[in-house]
Order: structure tokens, then sequence, then C-alpha cells
């Protein structure tokens, strides 16, 4: 594997029923292939960034922090029925310092006011907390995905433009 490959998107054994990656199996991994840097980012939750953190900079892997956040489309305060448990995935990475305490809000945010089902952030969530924070789409279960997916190219195409706006187009 070429060193200059750096996954992004990895769940840990912190992705309760998502993940089995132990961290530390994850980068004695990434260790073995040579890779100078790899991504965590644990659906909803930060709880072991830390624990990679120490592990990967141990190891001289330069760790990068994220979540793969759930974001509600009626908002993160909106719970009144099943339809507001469904969510969007959006793989979020902090870019510096500033990013990542703006992920630790983000997450907090989502645990302590959002969660109805999961840990959810709204737009607005993360328009305010944006600063230093590099987006992806994520997965098939991104907004964007789910659009095309559906075959409706024009509101995929107006959601990729909101993110561009709130994240840069960078």
């Amino acid at each position: 594997m070429s060193k200059q490959f750096v996954h992004l998107h990895n769940h840990t054994e912190y992705s309760l029923l998502d993940g089995a990656n132990r961290v530390s199996d994850l980068i004695r991994r990434a260790q073995e292939l040579e890779m100078s840097s790899m991504a965590i980012s644990d659906h909803g939750v930060m709880f072991g960034v830390m624990e990679f953190y120490l592990e990967a900079k141990k190891k001289g892997i330069k760790p990068l922090l994220g979540v793969e956040a759930y974001v509600a489309p009626r908002g993160h305060d909106v719970k009144e029925g099943r339809s507001d448990r469904e969510n969007f995935h959006l793989l979020l990475l902090a870019k510096d310092n500033e990013g990542y305490r703006n992920l630790c809000k983000l997450s907090s945010v989502a645990a302590l006011k959002g969660f109805y089902g999961k840990p959810r952030v709204d737009h607005a969530l993360l328009r305010e907390y944006s600063k230093g924070v590099i987006a992806t789409s994520a997965c098939l279960g991104s907004e964007i995905c789910q659009e095309l997916m559906k075959g409706d190219y024009e509101n995929a195409q107006r959601i990729a433009g909101m993110y561009a706006e709130i994240y840069g187009r960078e």
C-alpha cells in the first residue's frame, strides 16, 4: 500500500454495533502498511479520540481526529416521532485545534440536546461550529448520496452547495 494513502473513514469499537476495530489493532495495521497517518471517525461519538491520538503518536502515525455525525433533517431538537429518528451521515474531520474543539462541541450538543435514538446535530449547529472542520459526504447514508440514489440530481447539487457554503469548496 502506498504511504500516500490516508484512510479517513474508520470506525472503532466505540462505534457501538457498527465498528469492531480496536484502536491498538487499527494503529498496528496502519504501521504494518507503512501509513503515515490515519483518521478515526466513529459514529456520533468521539469517545476513542484520546486513546487513538496517544497510540498513533506513540507509533509515529499522524492521528486525524473526526466523527461521523448524524444529521437530523428537521432539527436536532425535534423529537416528535419515528421519522425524527431518521438521520443522514456526515463525516467531519478536525483541520486544526479550533476544528477539534468544534467537533467536541458538536458531539456534546448532539449527545446532551440532540439525542433521539442517536446523538444528532442539524444544519444550524454544523454552520455554527464549522470553523476548522473539513466535511465529506461520508457514505451512502449521506444527504447527497440519498438524493442521488433517489435520482434527484438537482436536490443533491443543492445540498452539496449548502455544504460547500458552510465548509468551503476546497
